[in-house]
């Protein structure tokens, strides 16, 4: 697998890659490396190669294309140069960038398959996160970029239909792409395994949220909708947990300071994957905002799934994916940009417990149904029919 991110921060992946190692694969990851880790490492009993390069969250656009520039070159050599002693029987790329996909073009010539994850879409995200950049020339090379990556992949993976149709209502051939829903795994988030909290067990509110702190997400509308919440019911006790790193922090302590409720909000970094459960279990609602454009209509966050599963009430915004996948009575949605129904959509969780429980319950049958649990059987399928026997030789 070749994926520019941290292997140990990107929960899709780690899924993907710990599920083939159970069932007997084994699995090389060629990834971004953090500061001060090694250059390799195994874990789950997956080997991890660390390219020594590193993110840039929040920077401008030519930091962004040097890093995957850089990425795309050492990484596409490093899996190059290992198959030779590992002859590797299957290459998946996870995006962004979709163009990451041509440094598997010497395993591939080799006759090596070649499978394309598509997180996202990258036309519409560029679009999202450069809109000073973006224009309908760029739009449409990036169009153009996508195309060719997909043609060069045996297989497409994606996340959801909505990005399924997407592809489909571009040519791609609908037997080639494969759903593998970004869901979580019940065994990781298993509420059995950490202390249950009753619902503001100690007359006070806890709210969570947990992912990156950047634009896409409208952390800007959290904070507005609790300085209303505050306003509104002064005796209510209430507090914010923020697990997570990206360049808005900075933006979101002075939003907060400004508001007069920083001493209600904890910025508490970015946390190991397997802390999140007990993260999410401690707290009472999770909530899961994401500012509204052409990007985000078709996609669906993973925090949703996971508030869900740790059957915790969730607070999510109101998204034609969101809606696609959760029925009336389960999630509670505000429209985009909306903090006084969002602070409405709160205190109604607080304010009618019977129609709290009925919506938890609801929610977490719905994440049951859609669990990679069940989702891994795809996708193993998938690999087993298009690698066959051709296992990756032991060290």
């Amino acid at each position: 697998m070749l994926v520019h991110s941290y292997y140990e921060e990107d929960p899709r992946v780690r899924r993907e890659a710990e599920s083939l190692v159970a069932r007997g694969r084994p699995v090389d990851v060629y990834a971004l490396r953090r500061p001060g880790d090694g250059p390799s490492a195994e874990i789950e009993g997956v080997r991890l190669h660390r390219i020594d390069v590193q993110r840039h969250q929040g920077a401008g656009l030519g930091t962004y294309l040097a890093e995957y520039l850089a990425f795309f070159v050492r990484a596409g050599w490093a899996a190059t140069r290992a198959h030779r002693r590992r002859h590797y029987a299957l290459l998946q790329v996870h995006t962004l960038p979709d163009f990451l996909v041509f440094a598997g073009l010497p395993l591939r010539l080799a006759g090596v398959p070649l499978v394309l994850d598509l997180h996202e879409a990258m036309p519409e995200f560029f679009r999202s996160r450069f809109p000073g950049a973006s224009n309908p020339l760029v739009h449409q090379l990036l169009l153009v970029q996508e195309r060719l990556a997909i043609a060069a992949a045996d297989a497409v993976v994606t996340v959801n239909d909505a990005l399924a149709d997407r592809l489909v209502g571009r040519g791609v051939g609908r037997d080639k792409i494969t759903v593998v829903l970004n869901s979580p795994s019940l065994a990781r988030f298993d509420p059995s395994a950490h202390p249950a909290r009753p619902f503001m067990a100690d007359s006070h509110l806890r709210l969570v949220y947990a992912g990156a702190l950047t634009p896409t997400y409208e952390l800007d509308v959290v904070l507005d909708a609790l300085a209303r919440i505050d306003a509104r019911r002064p005796e209510l006790q209430v507090s914010l947990d923020l697990y997570g790193r990206g360049d808005s922090e900075p933006a979101l302590r002075a939003r907060a300071a400004g508001l007069g409720v920083a001493e209600r909000v904890t910025f508490r970094g970015r946390i190991p994957i397997e802390e999140v459960p007990a993260a999410i279990a401690a707290a009472d609602i999770g909530l899961a905002p994401t500012r509204r454009d052409r990007f985000t209509d078709v996609s669906l966050s993973t925090k949703t799934f996971e508030y869900a599963a740790m059957v915790r009430p969730v607070v999510a915004t109101r998204l034609p994916m969101v809606e696609r996948t959760f029925a009336e009575g389960t999630v509670a949605t505000y429209p985009a940009g909306d903090p006084e129904a969002m602070a409405d959509a709160i205190l109604r969780l607080v304010d009618r417990p019977e129609e709290r429980d009925v919506r938890v319950a609801r929610t977490l049958e719905r994440v049951r149904e859609l669990a990679w649990d069940r989702e891994v059987d795809r996708y193993a399928a998938l690999i087993e029919r298009l690698a066959g026997d051709g296992l990756s030789s032991l060290p």
